[in-house]
């Protein structure tokens, strides 16, 4: 079998990191929400997770002065609501009114979570030095949320150009890992 050339574009779609998700911000009492989809585990306990946000982002000044976030982990079933967070800006709209978000307390941060999100990961900044160079924050989840109702959910994988990926069949293998 030949092997081609691939696009450095197209890289991206290969080694894609994680789940979509959509990060809630707020500055000035003024929540907003943007999807995201370049975030990475860096380390067990405490979860620490490195994620980069475009400067030109909207969030991105909020989370650099606040030092803090929620990661909201949607569904697929949220898919359409997602890519409309993921086209918009928060300078223009209320994204939690326009895509019918609902935005709850947090209890350690004050950026709110996503009540229609499977799961919500409060946030801090536990190292920014790689902002400035790389727009690359290092987060501390310091108090995590699930719905227990909901069994086997579908989370959503960017591999780029408006294409995704749906989680699919589980496979368990015998692992040493606690």
């Amino acid at each position: 079998m030949a092997k081609r050339s691939l696009p450095l574009a197209r890289v991206y779609g290969l080694l894609e990191p994680g789940p979509v998700v959509l990060v809630t911000t707020a500055r000035r009492d003024v929540a907003n929400v943007m999807t995201l989809s370049w975030l990475t585990m860096m380390e067990f306990v405490p979860p620490l997770v490195g994620c980069v946000l475009s400067a030109r982002n909207y969030s991105f000044e909020a989370l650099r002065a606040t030092r803090e976030c929620v990661i909201n982990i949607p569904t697929a079933e949220l898919a359409k609501k997602v890519v409309g967070c993921g086209n918009t800006t928060g300078r223009k709209i209320d994204k939690f009114q326009t895509f019918a978000l609902t935005p709850t307390p947090a209890s350690l941060v004050a950026p709110p979570l996503i009540a229609e999100c499977y799961a919500n990961l409060e946030c801090r900044i536990a190292d920014g030095r790689l902002v400035a160079k790389y727009n690359f924050f290092i987060l501390e989840v310091v108090k995590a949320w699930i719905d227990p109702t909901q069994k086997d959910p579908r989370m959503l994988h960017h591999l780029g150009r408006g294409v995704f990926r749906v989680d699919g069949d589980l496979l368990k293998l015998p692992s040493r890992m606690k």
